[in-house]
């Protein structure tokens, strides 16, 4: 499996990464086991399917949940079958009770009609291409996480800020995601238990600080080539000083802790500073 090249960390590795996105992205997709998936994915959903099948099918559903950033999730089998039927419903509030923008969109995605996946070529294609996208993300994250948020606020941000929606209800879909709420907690440089309060006030202090650190009038602005890029220029930029900040203060305690270990031995001395790394 061809691995992601990312030679440096923060603003530097981000920049090279998106330099070479196109051709690293090309070439993974290439590899032998994502060409086998998005095959199987390709030759499965490309004809009519109920979706009982489907469920039954955990190579798929494992594929087709990758695709919409729901790796991991293919044991929730009840809760896919919950997923697909409301959005049958056109009456149904499920899905935007449930506030998940992942499970929104697979759920779009796939939209049974009368119990049965009803795709396009060019829908499955569609899906296909996010598999290799979604997987080329995660391979990413392996190597530096910060890369994989970076990547996927790039690729989400257009599809949760939608037209016609108020600030406010693009502001809860934001928050509703985990990665994009990572990026703009880290970008904002807010603290991350601001998440313990109420979600009205959460979706005011996080418009707020949007207009005055990014000029941000409406979140239809986040929308902006611009805007994305200055956005993940500060989120890398920040997680870089937090990152060297919590490495020089766990270097500074392990020397004051050694300084101080006496009767310890040189020994215990040595473990005790190794231990804070």
């Amino acid at each position: 499996m061809f691995q992601p090249v990312i030679p440096l960390s923060g603003l530097g590795g981000w920049n090279f990464l998106q330099s070479t996105y196109d051709r690293q992205l090309e070439t993974f997709s290439s590899a032998p086991q994502i060409k086998n998936d998005t095959d199987y994915l390709t030759e499965k959903l490309a004809q009519r399917m109920p979706v009982e099948d489907f469920l039954s099918d955990q190579r798929l559903r494992r594929i087709t949940l990758t695709a919409f950033g729901l790796e991991g999730e293919d044991w929730k089998v009840g809760f896919h079958r919950k997923v697909l039927d409301e959005v049958q419903d056109f009456d149904s509030t499920f899905l935007t009770r449930l506030n998940n923008p992942q499970y929104t969109r697979f759920a779009e995605a796939l939209q049974p009609i009368d119990g049965e996946l009803v795709l396009s070529s060019d829908q499955v294609e569609e899906i296909a291409a996010r598999y290799a996208a979604e997987s080329f993300e995660l391979a990413v994250g392996e190597q530096d996480d910060s890369m994989r948020l970076s990547l996927n606020y790039q690729a989400d941000i257009q599809e949760l800020v939608t037209e016609g929606s108020t600030d406010n209800a693009n502001m809860f879909k934001l928050l509703g995601s985990l990665p994009m709420r990572e990026v703009l907690t880290t970008a904002l440089n807010l603290p991350s238990d601001i998440s313990n309060l109420d979600i009205d006030d959460q979706a005011a202090i996080f418009q707020d600080r949007l207009r005055s650190q990014f000029q941000v009038s409406s979140l239809q602005d986040l929308k902006n080539p611009e805007t994305i890029e200055r956005v993940l220029q500060r989120y890398q930029a920040v997680q870089s000083i937090n990152q060297n900040f919590a490495s020089t203060s766990s270097a500074s305690t392990a020397l004051t802790l050694l300084s101080n270990a006496v009767g310890f031995g040189a020994v215990a001395s040595q473990n005790l500073f190794l231990s804070n790394f």
